[in-house]
């Protein structure tokens, strides 16, 4: 039970660091969405999904690791939300 609560904390830290960039820094948002949308034209395998966090990573301030088995909570659901939003608008087309 305690390692459970210690891994929750360690998520709700890592969502609050994450948040705090964002807010520092709202162009992220519109990067990655920008991203996200010419990259999944290719589809959401995994190798799609390393690609946007890549490009991610070398162009703003959020570092994304480069291998999906190395991404954090925080990254899984950033890259997870990016994708819902892009498919999304796609639909209201």
């Amino acid at each position: 039970m305690a390692s459970s609560e210690i891994q929750k904390t360690r998520v709700i830290n890592e969502l609050q660091s994450f948040i705090k960039k964002l807010l520092q820094d709202p162009k992220i948002l519109e990067t990655s969405l920008e991203i996200a949308r010419r990259h999944l034209d290719q589809g959401t395998s995994d190798g799609v999904m390393a690609a946007i966090a890549n490009e991610i990573s070398d162009t703003t301030s959020i570092h994304i690791p480069d291998s999906a088995d190395e991404h954090s909570e925080a990254d899984k659901l950033f890259l997870e939300l990016l994708k819902e939003v892009v498919q999304e608008e796609k639909a209201l087309y």
